[in-house]
Formats: structure tokens, sequence, C-alpha cells
């Protein structure tokens, strides 16, 4: 960490080896961009975004002693080094006995709940993101969220709005009997909940009340390191431990975890299966060998486990840590001081719009959130993602139930784009801001029947 006191800029832990150029277009072709891609921004040609905040799931740059490890990497169908060192570096981080590769997070996610979940069942978490919802529901069981009330507030600025409600928590379980739910789930960060933390204590108390059930308590922990830093800023005694310490106890209070390495692992692919069961783990190892490979690669080459490895060793670095709270928040501070409304504090890894203070002339049941993703790729050609009403909504006796939070996420992608970046998204925000009451409603013209928000189609509403 940077320790001389005179200095107060946070600068990029890294230099830049290596560039790739971006394409500029103008507003009149990316009016016929959108409009060919059903105004939804997951259907539109990369080539023909400028900054891409769709998500910061694989888009990370990879360092050089990453790219070194692809060159390194063993590609022996069974049993391979770059496995066995991706193993270990997964087992001291979370000190679990069983680690299970998988080709990303949601595969991970749906070999655990189609072994547990199922007609009938229940999965608590803090907020299933969109993934682990579909995979939950796949099963046929019910995902149910309990947030913490300020979690539920975008204007409250609270350290820890990611926390489980535990009183909820036990209300869930009491309702439903602990014969119906094969496990408990927390979320770090609470990325559907605007990549808030969740505290220590919390996951403390998640634990006592996992126990007192003899319920299994797992982690989905995409954003652990993330999580791990703000522990380390915002919580009481934490202060002098290292990320590392700060992860390690973390998992120590859970039985297994999913986790999408593409995230804080920055990999471009890959995730795996943590846990301590051995039954479970066996049956997640044949389920595996069904549909991603041999229990030492999952669906991964070796060189991908080894830049796995490697990742999961830089993300834990402090320096880089605090670059990239600092930055993510460097957004957040400069839209709310231009009145633009944002999901507060800050969170980790993106930045998230209020789309009901955005746009309060716009209701609920018309996507307010997706109407401003498409007016910032009019705009500035940025994509962003919806996480609300289309992602989240749903129709049940012909009435519109719509979620808590209507949000715009502006994902940041790790160590890609430079602060003239984000300035440039300061702008086209603001632009965006100064002339919403021209947005308008949108409404769907085609829909799939499970995560709509990657394939829907939209019209505006005249």
């Amino acid at each position: 960490m940077i320790r001389d006191s005179y200095i107060k800029t946070v600068i990029e832990p890294f230099k830049i080896k290596t560039v790739e150029p971006i394409k500029f277009t103008n507003a009149e072709e990316r009016k016929r961009i959108l409009h060919e891609a059903g105004y939804n921004t997951f259907l539109i040609d990369a080539e023909n975004v400028l900054i891409d905040l769709l998500t910061d799931s694989g888009t990370s740059a990879m360092s050089s002693k990453q790219w070194a490890g692809l060159l390194d990497g063993d590609e022996s169908y069974a049993g391979s080094k770059s496995y066995h060192r991706m193993h270990d570096v997964v087992s001291k981080i979370t000190g679990m006995k069983h680690i299970i590769p998988t080709h990303q997070g949601r595969a991970a996610e749906k070999i655990l709940f189609s072994i547990v979940g199922g007609e009938g069942k229940v999965v608590p978490n803090n907020t299933h993101f969109d993934t682990t919802r579909a995979n939950v529901e796949f099963s046929g069981a019910l995902a149910i969220d309990c947030l913490n009330e300020q979690g539920k507030h975008p204007e409250v600025i609270a350290d820890f709005k990611g926390n489980m409600d535990i009183a909820r928590l036990e209300e869930v379980i009491q309702q439903y009997g602990t014969d119906r739910i094969p496990l408990v789930m927390i979320t770090v960060t609470n990325n559907s909940g605007g990549g808030q933390p969740v505290s220590m204590e919390n996951i403390r108390q998640t634990r006592a009340v996992c126990d007192k059930y003899g319920l299994p308590l797992f982690m989905d922990a995409c954003r652990f390191a993330e999580n791990a830093y703000f522990i380390k800023t915002r919580e009481q005694g934490y202060a002098d431990k290292t990320p590392l310490e700060i992860a390690q106890e973390m998992f120590s209070y859970v039985d297994g975890l999913t986790m999408s390495a593409k995230k804080d692992a920055l990999v471009n692919i890959g995730g795996f299966l943590a846990m301590n069961d051995d039954d479970l783990a066996l049956q997640c190892r044949n389920l595996l060998i069904v549909t991603e490979g041999f229990p030492t690669y999952g669906g991964l080459a070796g060189r991908d486990l080894e830049a796995i490895a490697q990742g999961l060793e830089e993300i834990l670095e402090e320096d880089y840590l605090q670059y990239r709270i600092k930055s993510t928040e460097y957004l957040g501070r400069k839209l709310d001081e231009l009145g633009v409304p944002i999901l507060m504090p800050p969170g980790g890894h993106a930045i998230y719009l209020d789309a009901k203070r955005f746009l309060p002339h716009i209701p609920q049941e018309q996507f307010p959130a997706q109407s401003i993703t498409c007016a910032l790729y009019l705009d500035g050609g940025i994509r962003v993602v919806e996480i609300g009403s289309v992602m989240f909504g749903r129709t049940e006796n012909g009435k519109f139930i719509a979620p808590d939070l209507e949000l715009v996420r502006l994902a940041i992608p790790r160590r890609v784009y430079t602060q003239s970046h984000i300035d440039y998204v300061i702008e086209v925000v603001k632009h965006v801001h100064d002339r919403r009451e021209e947005l308008k409603g949108m409404r769907l013209t085609y829909e799939a029947p499970m995560l709509r928000h990657f394939t829907a189609r939209f019209a505006y509403v005249d």
C-alpha cells in the first residue's frame, strides 16, 4: 500500500504492456445497432461497444504471470500438475477438503443444485444472483432472498448493506422446515444488492443460525477478495489483518462454496465447487464427469487452471484491492456529486444507478432501468446491464410483481480501463441524466421462460 502520507492519489498498481484498440461509432450508427439488437445490449456485437461495463465476469486483463502460466499449463487429461497447483491455492485460501473445477460458476451451481435441489426444496440467500436463482428454480426448488432492510434502500448509507437478515432467515427456516432446506447460501459481495459487502459478524451470525437448525452453509464466493477488503477497512478488529487472513476466516464459517473464477480470480473462464462433505463431493464429482469432464480438469484446459491459481494469489494483494475499491468509489463519488441517483455507498465491482429515482415518471412495469441502459448506449456507446424488473420482475395471476430494487449496473472490468475512460463514462451518464425526462418506458416483444434478460427483445412504449 502507499505509505507516504503526502501522497493522496491511488494509482494503478500495474503497467500496461499490451493494448487493444476500441471502435468509435456515431449516434446514427448506434441507433441502428440498438434497434437491430431489439434494444437489448446483450445482443450488440462487442466490436460496436466503446466502453463495455456489461459485466466484470471474464472480462479482466490477465497479468504477465498469468499469460506465462498459459504456456506452462499441463494438458494431461487426469492429474495434471496445473490441477494440483490450482487445488493447493484454493485449499490454502478456503480450507476446503474437496476442490472440484468447473468451466464457470453457473456450472458449479448447476451441479450443486441438481443434487441438493428439487421439487419442494427451499434455498434461502441474502440475495440470489440471476444464474444462482435460475439453477435453484430449474431444479424445482424455491429461491428466497433474505436481504437486510438497509440493503433495500439505495439512498441509505451503511457499511454492510449486503448482510443477511438474520431474523428473516429464521422465519424462512421455521416456515418451511429444515427437511425442505438442503442448505443456506450467502453471497459475497452481494451482487444483486448493489455489490454491497457482508460483514464477518453477519457471516458468523448466519453460521450460528445454521448450527441451531442443523443446516449446511454455502457461500457464493465470486467476489470474496473484495468483500475481505471491505471487512478490513470497515469492520472493527480487522484493520491489521491481511486480505488472505480475512478470507480464510470468512471461509472457516461455511461448509462449501461455489466460485466463478471469472470475477475475483482474474481469468476469462473457469470456476469451482469446494466443500468438506465427503458424500456430497462424491455425488458432485460423479455428475461433473457426465457434464463437465474428469474431476481434475472439470471442463477446463490445464492452462486455465494455471491462470486461476495465479489469479487467486494476485487478487489478495493489498495494493491491488486498494486500487480496485478506490477506483470504483471514484466513479460513484463523481456521479453522486453531479446529483445522479446511485445506490450508496459505492460497491466493490460496480456502480448501480437507482432507476426509480432517475426516472420517476416511468413505472417499474415499463422497465425504467432498461430505458437507461439503452440511453447510455445511444448517447455514448457504453454497454451496461439492467438489474431490475427485466431480470427479476415476474407476473402472477395477471399482476406484475416488481423487485425491491430497480438498478442499472455499471460493472468495471478488472485492470482494463483507465481513469480517462471512467471520466468519459461520467460525462455520458450526466448527459443521459440531464435529458432524463425525454426517456420513455419499454415493453417486451419477446422473452424466454428463464433468464429472459439475456435474450429478450423490447420496443418503446408509445
